[in-house]
């Protein structure tokens, strides 16, 4: 059963929060310490001023003029938008966020792309209004099976999918699920394990090779506490907001292109809607629950590098494993592109689904 949705929370849980930021029992920090230890203390105060004057209600208005709706996949609440096109023809696209995003992620992508797509934008379980996870075992592979079922109840039988971060691996595996009915998939986060061989590979591909090996030797600490101890980081960013914005904004700058023009108020969006479902624990469970063994890529895929982000996909190596028609080198964006490069992303993907129709 497919019910429709609305996202009103209640103003006590935005009073609380209030509350709260009000009452933050602030860190120290070193003399000069500037980001050598995280995000600077200056930075994550300013945020929690401008928090404190935040609209949300704005923000329920942006994803609330889009059809939501939920229904239960698997044991599971998944929440979703559905946005139809004016055109009859077009081809319906799935797509997935990752962490530390949501689907408000694609509010600026939603208009350009519904021109030649029925869009269907589902909240990853443990993620916003689809809630926490209730249990073990929802690997990338499972979250993917799950968006082949949606699909299937939306009635549509051929499709495509798109995502980044792990909408990247979840947009694979919904391919790996339903191979007969997945046009293709359309990637903008491609990590590259390093290969036993780099013969034949370009002075571009060895240098990202070398890159990736150094990431992997030193993982970053949110990374590692992610895979294995999620649950040692959601006692504080579940109990404290301030907690719960120092650790997404760490990461969310980090990974943005310093040339791109996205607001403070793009993260406060991100994080309030984390803190008023209760998902800023769930939603690091992904990381420890892991792809699940997901299959091989089946379909046409198609890669757009964007250089600011946290690794780069090797155009040698991915060719190796995939079936790749389209790969696009851009010249500005980062790890969230349908939040720095709304444009790019959306021409790219029509570009990309316009060769396999």
């Amino acid at each position: 059963m497919i019910e429709p949705f609305t996202l009103d929370v209640l103003q006590s849980d935005l009073d609380d929060l209030m509350d709260r930021l009000a009452r933050t029992r602030w860190p120290d920090e070193l003399p000069e310490a500037g980001g050598d230890y995280g995000i600077p203390l200056a930075r994550v105060r300013d945020l929690v001023e401008r928090w404190k004057s935040f609209d949300w209600r704005a923000v329920e208005a942006k994803l609330n003029a889009y059809p939501q709706f939920t229904t239960t996949i698997d044991g599971q609440t998944v929440h979703f938008l559905h946005v139809r096109s004016d055109r009859d023809d077009a081809l319906p696209l799935v797509l997935t966020h990752g962490w530390p995003s949501s689907v408000l992620d694609f509010l600026d992508v939603i208009e350009p792309l519904r021109r030649d797509f029925h869009l269907v934008i589902p909240s990853v379980p443990g993620f916003g209004p689809s809630g926490p996870t209730r249990e073990r075992g929802w690997t990338v592979e499972r979250v993917g099976r799950a968006w082949a079922e949606l699909m299937d109840r939306l009635g549509y039988d051929r499709y495509g999918a798109q995502g980044g971060d792990f909408g990247s691996g979840i947009s694979q595996a919904i391919a790996a699920a339903a191979p007969d009915k997945v046009v293709g998939v359309h990637i903008n986060y491609m990590p590259t394990p390093p290969p036993a061989s780099t013969e034949g590979l370009s002075s571009t591909d060895l240098e990202r090779i070398e890159h990736i090996k150094r990431f992997l030797a030193q993982r970053p600490g949110y990374q590692v506490m992610h895979m294995t101890k999620p649950q040692v980081v959601a006692y504080g960013i579940t109990d404290s907001p301030v907690g719960l914005l120092g650790w997404v904004a760490d990461k969310f700058f980090e990974w943005l292109d310093p040339s791109s023009d996205v607001s403070d108020d793009r993260l406060l969006e991100a994080v309030t809607l984390y803190w008023l479902t209760g998902t800023a624990g769930s939603a690091l469970r992904l990381a420890k629950e892991g792809p699940g063994g997901a299959a091989r890529c089946p379909v046409p895929v198609g890669v757009a590098v964007f250089p600011a982000d946290i690794i780069l996909a090797v155009r040698g190596v991915v060719e190796r494993q995939l079936d790749v028609r389209r790969w696009t080198e851009f010249d500005r964006g980062g790890h969230f592109p349908a939040l720095e490069v709304p444009d790019l992303l959306a021409e790219d993907v029509r570009a990309f689904f316009a060769e396999l129709r």
